[in-house]
């Protein structure tokens, strides 16, 4: 497998806009490498006959049934804020708009 070079991470960071050092370019050349090492990895460990999953074990639908209940009043919602106007959260005016 071939490593990566100090020019395509230099190229990489100029793509990310980065301005880089020598020593970071080294650095991260080698961090990369490791990286893509530890990638390619995995890739030989999984074969073809382990079918792709999102989860280690089997789920069935996790979520409770979608039932109606009764929810809060507006006075109930509003009873900690600590600003009320108009029955509505008062909150600061922002970036100088007008109402």
């Amino acid at each position: 497998m071939s490593t990566i070079t100090r020019d395509e991470v230099a190229h990489l960071a100029r793509l990310a806009r980065l301005q880089l050092t020598d020593d970071e370019l080294d650095t991260y050349a080698a961090q990369l490498d490791v990286i893509i090492s530890s990638v390619a990895r995995v890739s030989e460990v999984a074969g073809e006959d382990v079918p792709p999953t999102s989860h280690s074990v089997p789920l069935t639908n996790v979520f409770r049934p979608d039932e109606p209940r009764p929810g809060l009043t507006a006075e109930e919602a509003l009873a900690g804020a600590p600003a009320v106007e108009s029955q509505r959260f008062r909150v600061p005016r922002i970036l100088g708009e007008e109402v």
